[in-house]
Parts: structure tokens; C-alpha cells; sequence
């Protein structure tokens, strides 16, 4: 006899009927398992947003009931049009990208940090050598290349608003003092700064993790001339930001998305090696080597934090040069940018 007809049965020795019914009482009152919490994410495909990538690809997503519909953009500000358009719930990109939605009105706040002082200047060729004849002066660098070559140096870097676009530009006017106009800077997205540097269409970039590695192990005589530190000291990076609607609705799955955040960057930064598999498969078009993808983990760049709290003074820093440089259409209320209750609750106890 089937097992269905043997349960709607009527028995007839009352013990076990009562037993039965104890059984399907119980089987009533048990909670069903919730449904996974479903949260639009951007990203680009970059080291710095890194976290993203362990938390997703080791399953802890999954674990923790969330399900993280990604979508893959090639820039920040190509971000920020997408949330104008009202796409995106979760957002992890670059700072500056972040305050120009605030200053758009673009109800994001930002939740947590990811990373720190991941810029550097990527120098090959000729631009290379001048900064190796020119060492410690970086303009005089720039106006060595320019005797030689008869032009200014090609730079490419991200869209303008954009954090290594915006590091250069600082880096240009307020620690070198020569200005913008001592360079040619080529906007483009991050695939196309790589294949530009690779393929010596331009004389160096302004950018991050992977390229930085993958450019210097393809390219003779191609060096990092200049870090983070040195073009704007403390420059904040990427961040896991929020519409203030999700938080709004969604605060408990946001929390537990903060945790594996939290998580990951630990794991970032005590054992690269061991996530740089889960990173792989996002980076590159998973094209690059692992050893690779293990060495820019590693790399004087990858400088991962999670703590919001890390990086609010750069960011002051940061939106006072773009709004003297115009790439802000306002000024951003950065206390009302920053909101940092749920990594706290997030972290609570750690």
C-alpha cells in the first residue's frame, strides 16, 4: 500500500492513532526554511572589490540566505547611470562614484569599506625610462619624456569621477603642482586600460589590482612610479554601498551581507592564497593565471578594510578636490553618505 494512503488510514488501535497525530502536529508547527533574500548586486571586476567575489564563489552567500543576482559593469560612473535608471540594490565600487550619486540625489549611503590606497601609476617604455633617469621628481619625469618624444605622456585611466582618474588628477595638481595639462589622460574602462598598456597604445595608467601585476609581468621594463601614498596619502577606495530603500526593507539580509564582508576581508588579507581561486573566476575573464591573480593579493596595492570608519577622512579629502575640480555637481553631506550602524551590528562582539 502506498505510504499517502497508508497516513489518511483510519486505524483503529488508539495509540497509535494518537501517536500519529502527535507526529503530524509536530510536523505542523515546525518552521518552514524562510526563502533566500534576493539582492541586485553591481560590481566590476576588479581586485579591490575582491570580498565580493570570496563570498559569492565559497557558497557563504548561499549559507547565510542570500541570493546575489550580479551584474557586472565595466566602470563606476557606468554604475551610477544604472542606479539612475533606478537599477541596483547593492552597490560595491569606488568612493568617488558613490558621492557623485549622493550629490545626484541618488539615495545610496555607503555600509562598509573595502579596500584603501589600491592606486598606482603604471609606467612602460619610454615613460618608464624617464621616471627611471628621473627617480625622485616625478615632473621632472614627465618633461624629460616630452624632450624626448616631442609629446606629452598618453595616461589612461578610468572614466572621469572615477577614483583613479580623480587620484591623478589629485596627484597632478596638488602634490606635483604641474596641472593636468602635463598629460594626455585617456579615459576608458578597466578591460581597455589593460589592453592599452599591453599592447603600448598608451605610456602608462593610473589604475589597480590585477592590472598592475598582470602589466609588469608582460611587459619589460614596466614599473609602478607611483603609489597611492604618494598621489593621495590615505585615498579611500572601494565600498559595499546601499539604496535607503534596501536598507530600509532589508536591513537583517544587508547585516548578514556585512558580516560575510567583514569575513572575507579577513580572509583577504591572512590567507590570499587560499581565496585567490574564488577571486580568479571573476578577474580577467578568469584568463589570468592564478599565480598572478595570487601576487596582486599580495601586492603592495591590496590594502583590504572593512571598518567604514577606516577611510572618512580621505574621503573628506577626496570630495573637497572634486568639488574645487567640478566633478562633483554639489557639495555631498558626507555624515548622511556614511552610515554605519549595521556594520557595527554586523560586527557586534568581534
Amino acid at each position: 500500500m502506498p505510504a499517502h494512503q497508508r497516513l489518511n488510514r483510519p486505524t483503529r488501535n488508539p495509540l497509535i492513532a494518537l501517536a500519529l497525530g502527535a507526529v503530524l502536529a509536530l510536523t505542523a508547527a515546525a518552521p518552514r526554511a524562510e526563502s533566500p533574500v534576493t539582492l541586485e548586486v553591481g560590481y566590476m571586476p576588479i581586485l579591490p572589490v575582491a570580498q565580493l567575489f570570496v563570498l559569492e564563489e565559497a557558497g557563504w552567500a548561499d549559507e547565510a540566505g542570500l541570493d546575489l543576482s550580479l551584474t557586472r559593469f565595466g566602470s563606476g560612473p557606468a554604475m551610477v547611470q544604472a542606479l539612475a535608471s533606478g537599477e541596483l540594490d547593492v552597490m560595491v565600487f569606488g568612493i568617488g562614484p558613490a558621492m557623485v550619486s549622493r550629490s545626484r540625489d541618488i539615495p545610496i549611503q555607503v555600509l562598509a569599506a573595502s579596500i584603501q590606497e589600491q592606486i598606482g601609476l603604471m609606467a612602460t617604455g619610454e615613460l618608464a625610462e624617464a621616471f627611471a633617469d628621473e627617480p625622485d621628481d616625478a615632473a621632472a619625469a614627465f618633461e624629460l619624456f616630452e624632450e624626448r618624444t616631442g609629446s606629452r605622456p598618453r595616461i589612461a585611466t578610468f572614466p572621469q569621477g572615477s577614483v583613479p582618474d580623480t587620484v591623478l588628477r589629485h596627484w597632478l595638481i596638488e602634490e606635483l603642482d604641474v596641472g593636468v595639462d602635463a598629460v594626455d589622460i585617456l579615459p576608458m574602462g578597466a578591460d581597455r586600460v589593460q589592453q592599452a598598456l599591453l599592447a603600448g597604445a598608451v605610456d602608462g595608467a593610473s589604475t589597480l589590482e590585477p592590472i598592475l601585476t598582470t602589466v609588469r609581468e608582460r611587459v619589460d621594463g614596466a614599473r609602478v612610479v607611483a603609489t597611492a601614498g604618494d598621489m593621495l596619502p590615505g585615498q579611500p577606495g572601494a565600498v559595499l554601498a546601499a539604496r535607503e530603500s534596501v536598507i530600509a526593507n532589508e536591513r537583517e539580509a544587508l547585516i548578514r551581507l556585512l558580516a560575510l564582508h567583514e569575513r572575507a576581508t579577513r580572509q583577504l588579507n591572512d590567507q590570499p592564497t587560499v581565496v585567490a581561486p574564488y577571486v580568479r573566476e571573476f578577474v580577467g575573464k578568469r584568463l589570468i593565471p592564478l599565480a598572478t591573480v595570487e601576487r596582486a593579493l599580495q601586492s603592495p596595492a591590496s590594502n583590504y578594510v572593512a571598518d567604514p570608519a577606516a577611510i572618512r577622512e580621505g574621503t573628506r579629502r577626496m570630495h573637497d578636490f572634486q568639488i574645487r575640480q567640478g566633478s562633483l555637481v554639489k557639495p555631498v553631506d558626507l555624515s548622511a553618505l556614511f552610515n554605519d550602524t549595521l556594520y557595527e551590528a554586523a560586527t557586534d562582539g568581534d
